[in-house]
């Protein structure tokens, strides 16, 4: 079912007022989409085979411990393929600023933003009334 005419317009209005006021939060969730590491690709792949081998092997001889240590592999595997890994600039960044000694605009964005959305929805709601 589309959105009403109303309902796109607020969408704009929220999506630029995000990029307006949170500007470093969507540059840095827009960074790290697309970033492949091929070595954890590979890693993952390669264990994720081996987790399906090993399930495989226990469900034949009939051992179930078998079976879940391959589900397991597997499922790390997998796990390793998709999760993109931890930069380490942004480790630096946490190191820099400590959670207590944060500046404003990122305890802003960390405590207040859906707040903020809520309160403007509240306004909107009072004044078409």
């Amino acid at each position: 079912m589309p959105l009403s005419e109303q309902e796109q317009r607020l969408l704009e209005e929220m999506e630029r007022s995000l990029y307006h006021s949170d500007a470093d939060f969507v540059a840095t969730v827009g960074s790290r989409r697309g970033k492949l590491n091929f070595r954890a690709a590979a890693i993952g792949a390669l264990l994720a085979l081996a987790g399906i081998a090993i399930l495989i092997a226990g469900v034949i001889i009939r051992q179930p411990l078998v079976g879940i240590v391959g589900f397991m592999m597997m499922f790390a595997g997998v796990l390793i393929f998709f999760v993109p890994p931890q930069r380490a600039d942004s480790d630096d960044r946490d190191a820099e600023n400590p959670p207590n000694q944060q500046s404003g605009s990122s305890r802003l964005t960390q405590h207040g933003f859906m707040e903020r959305l809520n309160d403007r929805w509240d306004r909107r709601n009072d004044s078409d009334r």
